[in-house]
This record gives C-alpha cells, structure tokens and sequence, in this order.
C-alpha cells in the first residue's frame, strides 16, 4: 500500500471533512465487534479515522493492531493516536519510525492522561512533558508527519486559565501540528468562541469541532467531568427525563448532535469529528440526517 496521504491535504474550502474515533478492545472479541462496527461504518465513507491510546500501555499494541486492520481491510486513511504516557524520548522515537515504515502519515499527538490513579502527569524517565514537545520530536524525526492536536474549548481541566490554554495550543501548532481536533462540546457558542479566541492568538490552522452524540446519561455526565464540558440544561433535560429509556436517550442524542452539525457547517466549520464509542448506530443516524 502507498503512504497515506496527510489529512491536511484534505482540507478545502466547501468540503468539511468527516472523522470517527475509535478506542482499541481490550480482547479479541471486541476487536471481532470493532470489524463489525467498521463493516457498517464504510457507507458513512469517513475522510479518516482515527484510534486512541492506551494510557497504561494495557491497549497500546492493539492501538496499532487495530490501525493497520482499519488501514488494510477496510482502506481507510487512518490517524493513530500517541501520547508522553509511559514512553522515553527513545522509544517514542521507535514507535514513530514503526508507524511511518508501516505507511501512517498522520498521527494525533497528545501528551496523554496521568496513569489510572493518578491525578497528575508525571514525565517518564527522560520523556516528555508536554504535547508540543511529542510534535516537535515527531515533527525532528519524520518532516512528512502530518499532525493533528487536542483543543479545549472549554478549557483543559489541568490548566490554570484560558489564557494559559491558548497559549499552550500555540506552542504545539508553532510546533508543526497541522489542524486541531476540539474536545467534545454541545453548545456551539462554545466552539465558535474558541475559533475567534484562536484566531487572535495567531493559530490559523484547521479547528475541527469534536462531538460525542449522547448514549447515556450517567456516561455523559461522566466524560463531561473528566474533559471540562458542560451540558446545556436543555440538553440535561431531556436526558433526565428520558434517563430510564436508554433508546430515547440516544434518539435524544443523536438529534442534539445532527442539529450541531447543522449549524455548524453552516458556519463554515471544516467538518466535523464523532467520537463514536466504537458503536454504528448513532454514526449511521447522523449520515442518514444529514443526506435527508
């Protein structure tokens, strides 16, 4: 197979990019059940895909299973995700040929989340501290890396002020990030805010809004702790209401984040990224509301 082309590449104006996460199984079962999901997703026909890291390396070598299974079987341009979790400068640098000898031009670089149990990130042994500090090795390392990033638009729970986030967003994009992939939100005020914030800072390059159409309540509400979301009280609403039905609460959630794609192509965003929990269904619902 040829090298993927970079995801920058695929930015245009009147074309917003559509992208799903997934998260690599714990077992082979679930990587059975990922193919599935996969299988279904190929009439959605995603611009890229991308999969996440394991923060305590428990994932890390189906992070890698699963990107060349997507990239071989299915023929999606795929964008591994890698993190400072765990790693030295060395093996991280190991990791890095590893992917792009396989033919990855694209990689989501994070600083990761401190190990389970942990409330603050430690570096490893002569690892590094900081996302922008991954881009720039990756960046040393392989010049043809395209690299996306993690933004918050409502700041990342570990930084001491908007101010400071921005600023840290920066550093990576100085760093040669290419695009930004925002953390999930569900009030779009939110994301156009954060653009405008960028915007005057300086960062020019491609904000794509992250979202997570809601599955449950309890599990929403738990992922809006840890990222630093909010839920809009009509939105919390409606899933109290409809907490004990788990299908109205994704019917709920599916229209929530179709009306957010809306508005926001609408708004010139450059497409938009679905963190899908490794499930097709709401995927699927989105694609078909939004061709109706």
């Amino acid at each position: 197979m040829p090298p993927d082309l970079p995801i920058s590449s695929l930015f245009a104006p009147q074309r917003p990019l559509r992208s799903l996460e997934f998260f690599p199984p714990k077992d082979d079962a679930g990587v059975a059940a990922l193919q599935a999901t996969a299988h279904a997703l190929r009439a959605m026909a995603p611009d890229f895909v991308s999969v996440t890291y394991g923060a305590g390396g428990t994932t890390r070598d189906r992070t890698a299973q699963v990107s060349a299974l997507l990239r071989h079987e299915f023929g999606l341009t795929v964008m591994p995700h890698l993190t400072c979790v765990g790693h030295t400068r060395d093996e991280l640098c190991a990791i890095a040929d590893r992917i792009h000898a396989e033919g990855f031009r694209n990689i989501m670089t994070l600083r990761g989340d401190p190990p389970k149990g942990e409330t603050t990130f430690t570096p490893y042994r002569d690892g590094l501290r900081y996302a922008s500090d991954l881009v720039a090795l990756l960046k040393a390392r392989h010049p043809d890396f395209c690299l996306g990033v993690g933004g918050y638009p409502e700041k990342h729970p570990e930084a001491p002020s908007a101010e400071a986030d921005l600023a840290a967003l920066k550093r990576k994009v100085d760093a040669g990030a290419s695009f930004i992939t925002t953390q999930l939100f569900f009030d779009n005020a939110v994301y156009y805010r954060f653009v405008d914030k960028c915007r005057a800072a300086g960062i020019t390059v491609p904000i794509v809004p992250g979202l997570m159409p809601v599955l449950s309540l309890k599990q929403i509400q738990r992922f809006t702790v840890m990222c630093g979301a909010t839920l809009p009280a009509a939105l919390l609403r409606r899933l109290e209401t409809a907490a004990e039905n788990p299908d109205v609460v994704e019917i709920i959630g599916v229209d929530w984040t179709l009306d957010q794609i809306r508005d926001l192509l609408a708004h010139g965003a450059p497409g938009y990224h679905l963190y899908i929990m490794n499930r097709a269904k709401s995927a699927l619902a989105l694609a078909a509301g939004l061709a109706a």
